[in-house]
């Protein structure tokens, strides 16, 4: 059995996680489901875990996986739960907004640089400011320490410089990208991977590497 809120938190987070792919953040959890603190919300989501509702995967923001659908409870109360309220099918209170998704990145070694607009996908406005942005589809795994995964599609902002340890496109020799956090060593360039696995990418100075972008933002899709 869950309480009401218990219950009433699992439809939210479905709900959105299938018409938005990212789960929300606590403070979405918070305002939705009329709470005072983020405390009891970290109590419900804990409390769903611990029941096999859902999963969290640990150092990784906003990840959390449904495992079991609302729809398996027994004897749903429609009239003592906010299911009404949460039902993502009318979706005009949804914030998104289209952005082309263009290629592939390499999170490991740099591939072929791809810049043909290939689709379209919808992004939920909070993962995006001012400015133009762009999706590139993640391939290699020389970023998981920073969740960072092969499948993962990532949102970037456009801009052609980087400040020390932002994670950026690089576009090396006009030919090749990759996905690596950035870092100045007086003249040179390291593009520095976040897997122990990989070496560092050093640059001396005077090497054709352009900033693209700075990661803005990441989708995950979990199959449930």
């Amino acid at each position: 059995m869950l309480t009401k809120k218990q219950l009433e938190l699992l439809i939210f987070l479905q709900e959105k996680i299938t018409n938005s792919i990212i789960p929300p953040s606590f403070e979405e959890m918070k305002v939705a489901l009329n709470l005072k603190s983020k405390s009891g919300i970290h109590r419900l989501v804990t409390a769903l875990e611990e029941r096999g509702f859902l999963r969290r995967l640990p150092h990784r923001a906003r990840s959390i996986e449904i495992l079991k659908s609302y729809k398996t409870v027994k004897n749903i109360n429609k009239s003592n739960t906010k299911l009404s309220d949460f039902n993502c099918d009318n979706k005009t209170n949804t914030n998104l907004i289209d952005i082309p998704l263009v290629g592939n990145i390499a999170a490991g070694s740099p591939i072929d640089a791809i810049y043909n607009e290939t689709e379209k996908i919808n992004v939920p406005t909070f993962l995006l400011g001012k400015g133009s942005y762009f999706a590139l589809n993640i391939i290699g795994d020389s970023m998981i320490d920073v969740g960072i995964n092969e499948g993962d599609i990532a949102i970037i902002k456009q801009k052609n410089n980087a400040n020390d340890g932002d994670l950026v496109v690089a576009l090396i020799d006009d030919t090749e990208t990759t996905l690596k956090r950035f870092k100045r060593s007086g003249p040179k360039i390291i593009l520095k991977a976040e897997n122990k696995n990989y070496k560092s990418q050093v640059y001396e100075s005077g090497s054709n590497i352009k900033i693209q972008g700075i990661l803005s933002g990441l989708i995950r899709k979990y199959n449930s």
